[in-house]
């Protein structure tokens, strides 16, 4: 189920070097922003670069056109008041909430753990960049890793969608050691083969 398309909502740092991704690995790309309003999504396969708060309003107004699609869900619930906590409960994702609200997408969990600039360079530290990818669809998740692997990345099948549980608690603890000056920006976790 090769894709050859993909459609992006967001424009900021994460949208941009998954654009660069699917280009890389030769799909076409559409970008969807918030002044987008009557935007029809063309891509097969659907990226949410947007904070998770956005998520709800996406699907409100796309939720039809996200049916029967692949939906790559790579945002981190936190809490942006606080910066402190995760805001689903300990035995839930955002991705599975995303799942229920549109039944007929394929959801998958993917990038919440990888910086833009890790995307764009290739390289975590010394080591590859490896994106991980959970979901129950096991013939859209194999597209997406495909198409990382495509561009040049590493990926790995984390499991069902399930697992975006434990991909969130990893995304969050990156992003409180970044903001926090503990690591940088262009850092983070690497997965060593």
């Amino acid at each position: 189920m090769s894709t050859s398309s993909v459609t992006i909502f967001g424009s900021g740092n994460m949208g941009t070097a998954i654009a660069d991704l699917a280009r890389r690995a030769g799909r076409t790309v559409q970008h969807i922003g918030s002044a987008d309003a009557d935007a029809q999504v063309t891509g097969d396969l659907v990226v949410l670069a947007v904070p998770h708060p956005a998520l709800d309003q996406i699907v409100s107004a796309y939720g039809d056109q996200l049916a029967d699609r692949t939906v790559v869900d790579i945002t981190n619930p936190l809490d942006f008041s606080t910066f402190d906590s995760l805001v689903v409960p300990a035995d839930a994702s955002r991705a599975a909430e995303l799942a229920a609200a549109v039944p007929g997408a394929k959801v998958l969990k993917a990038f919440n753990t990888n910086f833009a600039a890790t995307l764009g360079s290739g390289q975590v530290g010394e080591q590859p960049t490896t994106v991980l990818v959970a979901g129950d669809d096991a013939e859209a998740k194999q597209d997406l890793l495909d198409l990382v692997t495509a561009a040049g990345l590493h990926a790995v099948d984390a499991g069902a969608l399930k697992r975006a549980r434990e991909l969130e608690a990893l995304g969050f603890l990156q992003l409180t050691l970044a903001a926090g000056d503990q690591i940088g920006w262009t850092g983070g976790f690497a997965v060593v083969r």
